[in-house]
């Protein structure tokens, strides 16, 4: 009980000492050549961001339940202004373009607005998948896949359990309307984050792995994201078809039985990760490089938004990180921009990361309320 008690003030003492705080960018580390730079700031837990389609970067506000457009008209590195686009949103988290429509994942449904301009009035807003789960994991990412249809990941309601709701710790997919809804892959305990490989269109997601098992297990994964190819979706009953199933609550990492829930037989018939990463660290947001502005040893690699640590003994996270991509796979991590962690003050929390039309990256960082912009020059 003594050595309970001393944890969780160490967990107050770290989180009183990490109140929000202005973020400077004068702490961020990054490699030789690499600029950062506020682009925004002033907003309320920015999260998720997307960019629209006549070139304007938007981003949710999970606090103000807004979604808020930041022109950059004059091509300076800033935005403009900032410009309510929708308000009166339910904890809105995801976010997405597609055929006219701005999507936006909202905790309890998924709601999409008719879309002209970032200057003009969204369209009425249309409720296209009501009665998400809500609770525990609240937070909803939308995204359009290159295969036209609309996924949305719902986070688990607990750390470990045996889910009553089969659409919790699951990636869904619809068609754009809405329509067609099911089960795409499962197991999966919180994947924030969702993008797609510019070359093989399959989804790579990361995933967050349970608490209490100490400082350094279980692994932060990142999932390559596949529908069964039986067209079966999994089971959480062991003998049952796991064509989809990427191993929560019974596994973790390469098909590591759970301690409360674990099964070397069901674990084997699961889909382990592509990518493992520290525990603890929080993975959100992740983008494949895609742009023309860094050097060309960083095209096609990862960039990961690490949220950061809330119970480990050491704090760990709150950084961008590069994930070096070889011949398709994951081939090694390193920092990219790292140090809004001083010590055990956190004075930023990166969600998303976004590369913009320039090929420059955007950073969001709820803790600070800034999203920043990173830039690359040849000395």
């Amino acid at each position: 009980m003594r050595v309970l008690i001393l944890f969780m003030l160490q967990i107050f003492s770290f989180y009183f000492y990490a109140e929000k705080t202005f973020s400077s960018v004068d702490n961020v580390n990054l490699p030789e050549g690499f600029k950062i730079e506020i682009f925004a700031s002033g907003l309320e837990a920015p999260r998720f961001m997307a960019l629209s389609p006549d070139g304007v970067l938007f981003v949710t506000a999970l606090d103000s339940g807004k979604v808020v457009a930041l022109p950059d008209r004059d091509k300076d590195g800033k935005a403009d202004r900032v410009i309510t686009f929708v308000k009166g949103l339910k904890s809105p988290h995801g976010i997405d373009f597609h055929e006219g429509y701005l999507y936006v994942g909202e905790t309890h449904q998924i709601a999409r607005f008719k879309y002209d301009q970032f200057n003009t009035a969204p369209g009425e807003k249309e409720i296209i998948v009501p009665n998400l789960p809500t609770g525990g994991h609240f937070t909803r990412t939308v995204r359009v896949g290159p295969d036209g249809k609309m996924y949305v990941s719902v986070g688990s309601s607990c750390n470990v359990c045996r889910e009553k709701d089969e659409r919790r710790a699951a990636v869904l997919q619809f068609n754009p309307d809405g329509s067609e809804g099911k089960i795409y892959a499962r197991g999966l305990r919180n994947s924030v984050g969702i993008t797609w490989h510019p070359d093989s269109k399959k989804m790579w997601a990361t995933d967050n792995g349970r608490d209490w098992l100490g400082d350094n297990l279980p692994p932060e994964e990142i999932n390559i994201v596949e529908e069964g190819k039986d067209g079966i979706r999994g089971s959480d009953q062991e003998g049952g078809n796991l064509g989809n199933h990427y191993g929560w609550p019974q596994c973790y990492g390469k098909r590591i039985p759970d301690p409360e829930y674990g099964s070397e037989e069901f674990c084997k018939k699961t889909i382990p990760p592509v990518f493992e990463m520290q525990a603890h660290s929080a993975p959100l947001g992740l983008a494949f490089y895609t742009g023309n502005m860094f050097p060309e040893e960083y095209r096609g690699d990862l960039f990961v938004a690490f949220h950061g640590s809330w119970n480990r003994s050491v704090p760990t996270g709150y950084k961008v990180v590069r994930v070096k991509i070889e011949d398709g796979k994951p081939a090694g991590i390193e920092d990219f921009a790292a140090g809004w962690l001083r010590g055990q003050k956190a004075e930023g929390r990166p969600v998303d990361v976004i590369v913009g039309p320039d090929g420059s990256l955007y950073v969001s960082d709820d803790r600070s309320g800034m999203i920043y912009r990173i830039t690359y020059r040849s000395q």
